[in-house]
Order: C-alpha cells, then sequence, then structure tokens
C-alpha cells in the first residue's frame, strides 16, 4: 500500500512537471543549447565539412536519425554518439564536456589527431569510450578519474604518450581498459588492483618499465592481463600464474621469474629479497605472504532485501514516467537497441558486405553495449547447454559434431609440447589422431577470446559447419569445456603446411619447396574458387567476408590443392582478438588502404588481399615491392616471375595473373572486381589449353 501511496503522488507530481511552461520552456533551452554544442563539435571533428552534413545548425531537432550517429533519450538529450569509421580528420573538442547525459561516445576507427581533451572527464554519465584506431597524441589526461560509470576505455592503436595515470584506481566500474600500440612509458600504476570489476587490460606493445605489481592480482576478476612488447624488468609476481593463457609478457627481456617456464629465473638483484623499492617498482614486503585472490564477489540476499521495496518503487516510478511520456518511449528504445549493435552490425545496403546485417536481425538482446569488445563471461558460461542448443534441427546439427573433452585431450597426449604446431596471440594449434586413425588438427581457444553471448556463438558455429568447398579446409567438429574454459576446432590435417614454406625459396624446381609453373597457377586458380564459394549466397547462408586471407592460411595438401582456413572464424571471436591480428596483416600487405579509414571489412578487402597473395604465388616473395609491381604493369617477366622457375613458365597465363593482381590490388575498391569476375577470366584460361 505504501508503494502504490508513492506511486500516486509520483504521478501527480509527473504531470504538474509535464504541464508547467516553465519547465518546458527551460527544456527547450536545453535543446538549443546542446543543439549550439553539436555544431561546435562538429566543426572541429569535420572541419572540412564533407562528412557530417546531416548536422545543420538550422535543424529543428537533431534527434530522431535528423543528426548522423546521434541517439537521444527519451528526454530529448543527446545520449550516444556514434560516429566509428567515418573518415573524421579533425580534433576532439573540448566542448564535448557538455554534453552532461552522454553514456556512449564511439569515435573510434577515424584520423582524429591531437590530445584528448581535459574536459571530456566531464562526462560522468559516461558508460563507454571508444577512441581507439586514430592519430591522437600528447598524454592520457588524469582528469578521467571524474569519470565514475565507465566501463569500457579503448585508447588502443594511437599515438599517446607520457606514463599511466594512477588515478585510473578510482574508476570502479571500469571492465576493459585497451591501451596498446601507443608510446606510453613509466611503470604499471598498482592502483590499477583496486579495480574490483578489471575483466581485460592490455598494456602491451608500448614503452613501460620497471616492475609488474604484484598487486595487479588483487582485481577479482581479472581475465587478462597483456603487457608483452615492453621494457619491463623484474620479478613476476607468482600469483599471476592463475590467468593461465591470459597472463601475456613476452618481448619483456629483462622479467625473470619462478613458476613460468620461459622465464629465467631471477638472481639476487631481481629476487624477493629485494624489497626496498615500493610498488610498483618492487616486490611485496619482505616476509609478507601473498594476498589470496578473491572471487567474484556474492551479492547476498540479505543486502538485496534491504533494498527491496526501494528499488521497486524506482521500478515503477521510471516505468510510470515512460508511460506518461509515450511520444518518445519509441526513438528511446529504439536508438538503445542500436546501440548495442553499434561497432557489430555496420550499416550498408550492400548484402555482400559482411553477415553481421544477417546476425544482427537475429539478435534478441545482447549481455552488453559496448560495441567492440563484450567480455562479461558468466562462470558458467556454456554456449552448448541445452537452454541454447534447444532440441530442433540445431541441437541435431550440432550434436553431428560434437567431441568431447576426452577424445581432445586423447588425440593430443593432453596437449603434449611435441603435437604443437603453433600458436598465436589467442589460440594454439595441435596435431592430433583421433581413435579411428585420422589425423586431425585441434585449434585450441580460451572462451575469453570468444564472443561471449552464447547465442552469438552458436550461430557463428552454425556457418561454420555450412561451410563445404573443395577449396576450404574441412571442420570435423568442435568442443566447448566449461571446466577448462576453453573451446576446440577440429579440422582435417594438411601435411603440406602453408603457402609461406613456399616463398622466399632459394633452389630450382624439383627441390620440394620450390613450385612449378601449372601448381601455382592451379592454386591461385583454387584460392578464388574458394573465394568465390565465400562471398556467394547459399541457400539460408548469407554471403560471407573471410577478413584474413594470407599466405598463412592458404594450406597445401597432398596433391597441391590449396585449401583456404580461417573462414567463419572471426564469428567465433571477439572483435579486439580480431583486431589484434590487424598489425600482421597490414605489415604482409594484405589489408585494403580503406580499412584505415572505414573499419570495415568487404568483399573488396577480400579481393585485395588475394591480389597481393597472386603476387607472391607468381613472383615467389613474400614482399611485394614497386619493382614487382611495375613489372607487371609493363609485362617485364624477370621482375615479376620467380627466377627460381628458370624461364617454365606460360607467358600469357603470367600476362594474365600479372594483370589480376594489379586490378585486384588497387587503391579504389570500387574498381577491383568481384571474385566470380576473377574465377571466369582463369577459367576462359584453362579451357584455352
Amino acid at each position: 500500500m505504501k508503494i502504490l501511496s508513492l506511486l500516486s503522488s509520483l504521478s501527480t507530481f509527473l504531470v504538474l512537471l509535464l504541464l508547467n511552461p516553465s519547465l518546458q520552456t527551460l527544456a527547450k533551452d536545453q535543446q538549443k543549447s546542446e543543439l549550439s554544442t553539436l555544431i561546435k563539435i562538429k566543426s572541429f571533428l569535420d572541419p572540412d565539412g564533407e562528412t557530417l552534413t546531416s548536422w545543420s545548425p538550422n535543424a529543428t531537432t537533431y534527434c530522431g536519425g535528423s543528426f548522423e550517429g546521434v541517439a537521444c533519450n527519451e528526454m530529448g538529450q543527446v545520449m550516444n554518439i556514434s560516429l566509428q569509421g567515418k573518415g573524421l580528420s579533425g580534433q576532439i573538442p573540448p566542448e564535448i564536456g557538455q554534453l552532461k547525459n552522454l553514456s556512449g561516445l564511439y569515435l573510434h576507427f577515424n584520423g582524429l589527431h591531437g590530445e584528448i581533451p581535459k574536459q571530456i572527464a566531464e562526462l560522468t554519465q559516461l558508460a563507454d569510450l571508444y577512441l581507439n584506431v586514430n592519430n591522437l597524441s600528447g598524454q592520457i589526461p588524469p582528469e578521467i578519474e571524474k569519470m565514475a560509470n565507465l566501463q569500457v576505455l579503448q585508447l588502443c592503436y594511437n599515438q599517446l604518450s607520457g606514463s599511466l595515470p594512477a588515478q585510473f584506481g578510482s574508476l570502479k566500474k571500469l571492465s576493459v581498459l585497451a591501451l596498446q600500440y601507443n608510446q606510453l612509458t613509466g611503470a604499471i600504476p598498482a592502483a590499477l588492483g583496486n579495480l574490483e570489476t578489471l575483466q581485460r587490460l592490455d598494456l602491451s606493445f608500448n614503452r613501460l618499465f620497471g616492475s609488474i605489481p604484484t598487486k595487479l592480482a588483487d582485481a577479482p576478476i581479472l581475465q587478462v592481463l597483456d603487457v608483452r612488447n615492453n621494457t619491463l624488468s623484474g620479478n613476476v609476481p607468482l600469483v599471476l600464474k592463475k590467468l593461465d593463457d591470459g597472463f601475456q609478457y613476452a618481448n619483456n627481456t629483462d622479467l625473470c621469474g619462478s613458476g613460468f617456464a620461459d622465464l629465467k629465473v631471477c638472481n639476487s638483484s631481481f629476487g624477493p629479497e629485494n624489497t626496498n623499492k615500493p610498488e610498483p617498482f618492487g616486490t611485496q614486503s619482505k616476509g609478507a605472504t601473498p594476498k589470496a585472490i578473491p572471487q567474484s564477489a556474492d551479492v547476498t540476499g540479505q543486502s538485496k532485501s534491504k533494498s527491496t521495496n526501494a528499488g521497486l518503487a524506482a521500478i515503477l516510478g521510471a516505468v510510470l514516467t515512460v508511460m506518461l511520456l509515450t511520444g518518445g518511449i519509441f526513438t528511446f528504445i529504439w536508438y538503445r537497441r542500436r546501440k548495442q549493435r553499434i561497432g557489430t552490425a555496420f550499416e550498408s545496403s550492400d548484402s555482400r558486405i559482411s553477415t553481421d546485417q544477417f546476425q544482427a536481425k537475429e539478435i534478441v538482446s545482447r549481455r552488453s553495449a559496448s560495441p567492440l569488445i563484450s567480455l562479461e563471461y558468466s562462470n558458467g558460461w556454456d554456449p552448448m547447454s541445452k537452454s541454447h542448443t534447444g532440441s530442433g534441427i540445431l541441437k541435431e546439427i550440432l550434436e553431428s559434431y560434437m567431441f568431447n573433452v576426452d577424445d581432445v585431450e586423447s588425440a593430443t597426449r593432453f596437449f603434449s609440447d611435441s603435437n604443437l604446431l603453433g600458436k598465436s596471440s589467442f589460440s594454439a594449434t595441435y596435431r592430433g589422431i583421433l581413435r579411428d586413425g585420422s589425423v586431425v588438427a585441434i585449434k585450441r581457444i580460451a572462451k575469453t577470446s570468444c564472443i561471449s553471448d552464447e547465442t552469438d556463438f552458436l550461430k557463428g558455429l552454425k556457418i561454420l559447419i555450412s561451410l563445404k568447398h573443395e577449396n576450404l579446409l574441412r571442420l570435423r567438429g568442435f568442443c566447448c569445456s566449461n571446466g577448462r574454459g576453453e573451446c576446440f576446432l577440429i579440422y582435417d590435417y594438411v601435411a603440406k603446411g602453408n603457402l609461406l614454406r613456399y616463398l622466399d625459396v632459394k633452389g630450382k624446381t624439383g627441390n620440394g619447396n620450390v613450385l612449378d609453373w601449372s601448381t601455382r597457377f592451379s592454386i591461385i586458380k583454387g584460392i578464388a574458387k574458394g573465394i568465390e564459394y565465400l562471398h556467394e549466397t547459399k541457400g539460408k547462408r548469407p554471403a560471407l567476408v573471410h577478413q584474413n586471407i594470407s599466405a598463412e592460411k592458404v594450406l597445401i595438401d597432398q596433391h597441391y590443392k590449396p585449401l583456404l582456413s580461417g573462414s567463419g572464424l572471426h564469428k567465433l571471436l571477439a572483435d579486439d582478438i580480431i583486431f589484434s591480428t590487424l598489425k600482421a596483416s597490414a605489415a604482409m600487405g594484405y589489408l585494403a588502404p580503406e580499412y584505415t579509414t572505414t573499419g570495415r571489412f568487404t568483399d573488396k578487402s577480400d579481393i585485395y588481399a588475394f591480389g597481393t597473395l597472386v603476387f607472391q604465388i607468381v613472383s615467389g616473395k613474400t614482399r611485394i615491392g614497386s619493382s614487382i609491381r611495375q613489372g607487371a604493369e609493363v609485362c617485364k617477366f624477370d621482375d615479376f616471375v620467380d627466377a627460381n622457375l628458370d624461364g617454365k613458365f606460360t607467358e600469357s597465363e603470367a600476362v594474365l595473373l600479372g594483370k589480376i593482381a594489379l586490378i585486384c590490388t588497387h587503391e579504389h575498391p570500387n574498381s577491383r572486381p568481384t571474385i566470380a569476375t576473377v574465377v571466369q577470366e582463369l577459367n576462359n584460361v584453362g579451357s584455352a589449353h
């Protein structure tokens, strides 16, 4: 009864509020002020006025889709700015701090430069801040400590310098802190260990020095700590071993420690007895025992009961408020859903761009509103549970491909190092022998590298299972172990390795690794057919963009038939894991130039990578310089055909492949052909013989 009485009083108050002319005038004044602020922000972000053309100072409203990338709450206040991959080339203005109700700011994958203004810290309601993959410089403003609601902070792939602010330790709701690939110096603040919600901390590829603070282990739900490629030194706290593969520390030559197989044992200068330096430079005090790392904090029933009445009243009051504001509710819901999809479903009218559109239409809800990274894994993360697989056709399909953990462990001899084929930043691949005697390759992936939403993970798995083509590596099965916190993908084993093995070879044809001309032509044709299969819509399966075509992903079977691996794998992996591979792709020349400004993979970006592969196969080289391109342009065979062939190649085919490589790697994506056109050209040559 007390609650009903409270709601009655609240509804009366809200009605008076809505009918009060002075308050309505105040709301209009606020919207006018926000409009002025947005126009000022536009002048900084888009100084040439070529991108944000819908942001007009004469607009009557900036909500309802009037301003591109702007979403409003039910009160008509700016709630979300989503301008990722728009080619913005300006700076972030101090005026950004005037949008007090902003909860999400997404400016990643642009060309923004200059410093991060300290006024950004005035966005105290902000939960997601994405400024990654820009050209931002200067120091990280320590004022960020005032952003009490910040959950995800993405500043990676910039040119930020200076030290890490110790004030980060005040961000009590922070779950993801991504600062990799910058120019940060100084020590790792021990205060980061105070963050009870921190799940992922990536400080890799910077210039940090000093020791790894023992206090970092105090972060109770930390899953990933990546400090690779810095200049860290000293004793690695043994307690961090709890993170298993989530703790990555390679290429810090002065680190030492016991309990870590690939680290040298500390000498006296680095040992536990060296306690003179305070954290983060030194280890814990002498004689002190390491603190036990607490598990995720439980919310007790007692604390819940104390707030039940007040919480219920607040919820019902909020519902009543929304009911009274019926004019704004549909806009609010629409934009909240849009916010949840930002970054996972790039809007495009071209159905060939990505399967993300198809996937997004099927999403009912997501566990996180963070667009590029979702790490809220529950302890019971189990995509194979009955609640997700159900009992229909999906369950039958999945069960026919399921392996159990015993099968996987037995096949690899419990993941023996002698069976290790290779490792990457997110997985390890082992050779295995199944009980039926067949040889397989088993990719071992930690759940922290996978999509956290079980439903989305299953959809991705269904796509992988559906891919069946003679030039695609076949998925034999999979296994997801909730207990191990890992998933395993079982593929056919391909004995002759990947295409890299046949590049940069010194010798002549016949030595095993120097491919003859007909084999090279056949491999190129096979790769093209595999890509064509992916790019075509097959039944209910939408067109699929590979996203990571490279010589490493082309496997060669015993008959020298190419098998494209990794197809559809991005549908299982968290986006930040996918992005971590971009540096390698860019360094090898596979990344299409437009990606740096759009942040999107399309069928045209796959074509660009294919064109690079053609150059590599014809020339026999991994690095494609200007001389090779110029040789293809003027048909100077000595410059772009592998000298190891000793002149034994078909000139007409070489001319065609040179033209295909050039047009596929054209700077402008619209000038590149479709893969179907390429396959037709290759078939025409083949039929002429």
